[in-house]
This record gives C-alpha cells, sequence and structure tokens, in this order.
C-alpha cells in the first residue's frame, strides 16, 4: 500500500493459521522492511512479524475509526488477540468508544425491552385482576342488597312471644320510685307490654330488684347490697333523679326494695327483661332457677351489657330468649356495612339500643361538649338506619329503642320502624300511642 494509506493490519497467531482481525491505522511516511516485498501476513506497523527497523522514517500515526463489530465479537476477538505469541498482538488492547457505546446501546435497548415487558405483564395483570374482580364485586354487592331485603330466603325468622310496644325503664322510673311494686303497678296500669328491671344479689342469697350494686344513690346507705341480709336493706329515698332526665325527681309512697320473686309471684304473665351486671355465678344460677320454677323461659329476656356475663346466662339457662350486648351490636353494625350481615346467622332475639338524641342531651363519657355532640352524630349516622332495622325484624329480632317522655322520640323510634319503646314515662308514651292509633284510624 502506498504510503500515506490506510494500513489494515492483521493480528493473526505467528504460524499465520489463526483467523485475525483488521487493526485499522493510518502511516503517514510510515516504512516497510524487505517483509513488505515477500507478502508475509501482518508485516507493518503495531502488528507485523517484524518491525520496521528505519527510525528515521518514523512519522506520527492518526488512527482511524475502528470497524463495526458487533458487541458478542468484540469479547472473542479481544481472546484471540491476546494469545498471539510473537506478533506484537495487543496484550493490553480493549474495546474502542464506538464498541463500548454499542453495547451500552445494547443493554439499554435490553433494558427497555425487559421493561417494557414487565409493564406489559403489569397491565396484562391489571386487566385480568380487574376482568374478575370488578364482576365479582358487583355480583356480591347485587346479592347482598337483594338478601338484606328478603332474609327470610335465607334463615327462618324468630317467631315472636310478645310484642314489645310500650316498656317501662326500671319499672316506670320517671312516674314512681324506681323498682318498687307501686312503679310496676303504675305500669301495668299504662298497658304496658314488659318492664326492664336490674338484678342484686343480697348477703344471705336472696334476688333483689336493684339498679345500683351501692345503695348511696338510692337509699343514702354507703353499703353494697351483697354485704347486706334482705332484712337489712334500707328503704328507699322519698324522691329519687330520673336518669334520663335530669333536674326530675320521681316521688312515690313505696320505698322498699322489691324481691324478684314477689314480682314473679304478682305478675306471672307480664314480660320482663333482666339484666345482669357483674359475673356473679351465684345470682345468675339463682335468675335462672326462679324463671324456671316460674314457667317464665319464653317472656323472660337476658340483657347484659359485657360479653363475658351474656355467656354465662346463656349457660345457665339456654331456653330463655337474650339481647345485643355493646360488642355484638358493633359486630352487627360492622357486617351490615360490609354487606354480610345476611348471609350471618343471629342468635340474639331482642336488641335494645339507646336512642342517640337522649344520649347526647343526658350522658357521654366525654368532658368536651364538642365531643359528646360528634360522638351522638355519628352514633345517629351508623344506627339510626331503615335498612338495617327492617333487616332485623323480618329475621325475627325485635329492635327497641330507649327514649324520653317527648313525642318527638317517640316519632323518630317508630319512624324507624321499631318494634318498641322503653321509657321512664310510660303515662307519655301510652297517650302517645293512642293519639296515633286514633290518627291512623281516622285516615
Amino acid at each position: 500500500m502506498a504510503r500515506g494509506g490506510v494500513l489494515y493490519t492483521l493480528a493473526t497467531s505467528c504460524h499465520g493459521r489463526g483467523r485475525g482481525v483488521a487493526d485499522p491505522v493510518v502511516g503517514v511516511g510510515a516504512c516497510f522492511p524487505s517483509t513488505a516485498g515477500r507478502g508475509e501476513r501482518g508485516a507493518g506497523v503495531y502488528g507485523g512479524s517484524r518491525r520496521c527497523e528505519n527510525l528515521s522514517c518514523r512519522a506520527p500515526l492518526l488512527p482511524v475509526p475502528w470497524p463495526q463489530l458487533s458487541p458478542a465479537a468484540w469479547p472473542q476477538a479481544r481472546s484471540r488477540l491476546s494469545r498471539s505469541q510473537g506478533c506484537g498482538g495487543y496484550r493490553w488492547w480493549s474495546q474502542p468508544t464506538s464498541a463500548r457505546q454499542s453495547v451500552q446501546t445494547a443493554q439499554s435497548i435490553r433494558s427497555s425491552r425487559a421493561c417494557g415487558s414487565g409493564s406489559r405483564r403489569g397491565s396484562v395483570a391489571m386487566s385480568s385482576l380487574l376482568y374478575y374482580a370488578l364482576p365479582a364485586l358487583g355480583s356480591y354487592a347485587v346479592l347482598s342488597v337483594f338478601f338484606l331485603r328478603r332474609p327470610r330466603l335465607l334463615h327462618t325468622p324468630w317467631a315472636p312471644v310478645f310484642l314489645p310496644r310500650l316498656g317501662a325503664h326500671r319499672a316506670g322510673s320517671g312516674e314512681r320510685l324506681e323498682h318498687t311494686m307501686e312503679a310496676m303497678e303504675n305500669s301495668m296500669a299504662q298497658r304496658c307490654d314488659f318492664l326492664e328491671l336490674d338484678c342484686q344479689l343480697t348477703r344471705d342469697g336472696v334476688v333483689v330488684i336493684s339498679h345500683d350494686k351501692n345503695l348511696s344513690r338510692q337509699s343514702g346507705v354507703n353499703r353494697d347490697v351483697d354485704s347486706l341480709d334482705f332484712e337489712e336493706l334500707p328503704l328507699y329515698k322519698q324522691q329519687l333523679e330520673v336518669y334520663f332526665s335530669p333536674g326530675r325527681f320521681a316521688h312515690g309512697s313505696d320505698r322498699h326494695i322489691v324481691r324478684l320473686e314477689d314480682m314473679f309471684q304478682r305478675f306471672p304473665r307480664i314480660p320482663v327483661s333482666l339484666e345482669i351486671k357483674e359475673e356473679n355465678e351465684e345470682l345468675i344460677n339463682k335468675v335462672a332457677d326462679l324463671v324456671r320454677h316460674f314457667d317464665r323461659n319464653e317472656i323472660t329476656i337476658w340483657a347484659s351489657v359485657k360479653g363475658s356475663v351474656m355467656k354465662k346466662c346463656r349457660a345457665a339457662n339456654p331456653e330463655m330468649p337474650f339481647s345485643f350486648t355493646i360488642s355484638r351490636a358493633l359486630w352487627l353494625v360492622l357486617l351490615y356495612y360490609l354487606g354480610l350481615l345476611p348471609f350471618v346467622s343471629i342468635p340474639e332475639r331482642f336488641f335494645f339500643c339507646f336512642l342517640p338524641t337522649i344520649i347526647n342531651r343526658t350522658y357521654f363519657p366525654f368532658s368536651c361538649s364538642g365531643l359528646n355532640q360528634l360522638a351522638a352524630a355519628v352514633s345517629k349516622w351508623l344506627l339510626m338506619r331503615k335498612g338495617l332495622i327492617h333487616h332485623l325484624q323480618q329475621r325475627g329480632v325485635q329492635v327497641v329503642f330507649w327514649c324520653l317522655n317527648e313525642e318527638s322520640d317517640f316519632e323518630v323510634a317508630y319512624g324507624l320502624g321499631a318494634a318498641g319503646v322503653i321509657t321512664d314515662y310510660p303515662t307519655a308514651l301510652r297517650r302517645y300511642l293512642d293519639n296515633r292509633g286514633g290518627a291512623a284510624q281516622a285516615s
């Protein structure tokens, strides 16, 4: 090749058997010894079997672009060049910039393809999830609403023994002294359907009707019921403040604490809700025995706010119907909003619940009035649902609300479809029911 031309030297093995890789350089003023005439492969600058010994003809060598090899061919070429023996092979040879760029480009393409395939797989998985999940959720929602309105297709409803339209809280504590025989007589005169009572046990094992275990509020005597015999129990005060009506007081001539046995004898067929407040197994067993003795299993209701107490009550007398505890009521509301209530069995037969508006007017456990109002609003939004109450009624669960003596509360309770109302003022509730019945007949 002429001087100044482009020289491609082929780096091979000394024996000329290997397949070489072109190594381009530019030789400006390069000289070639006698080996050029012999046609020896590999002769020339930076790669011949002999080097040019004419130092006077040295000229600067200018690199030219390397041939573009595929990225996969560079490691093999490098390995062959490094194995060259005595032929001036490049032992410190490395990929040129263009080749490195090619490798980087190939790697970026592969990574982008991998990312693209991953995103495609993710989109396919998401589309598959939506394809199956959305119809499943839609079907679940439709079935839940359908069976919520028609629960009898899945469950056999409880047959109610009595309809609790009018209930007297603490036997009618707003008009007579609470839990006295006089209060019970007054409630029966107002044609109450059932009585709400609380039970305690004396030291000598007598079951008495008393809301508080300590008698200081009721009688002024700071003694517990279980620390006294029945004959030692003090009389009630001459007036007692009504629990749900602060500032109002009830009066009465009868001030004696009543035995549960005496109440059963006096009103043998009047339905009663008996609330047990503590895990007193002796008290629970004695109440269960009295109910059996007077043949009141179907018309006497177990009531308690604690699940552990209710468990013992049900074990003592499983024939008696029972109401929801606080934990079970919260679970009921949760199942309702999740749409699972139509598919769950309900062993309770009564749902006693405070009307949230009266709780807000009387008592909430927070010291801040704003929190009390917020709690009342949230509880009202959660509980005051016609769909929930209607579903319970369709399954034979009687829903009863605690109210005051105001007609607005009665309107709310019965407007929601409640089976009955418990109040401290049975006279006011009876008057409302009579007027409501007369208006209904006139219409």
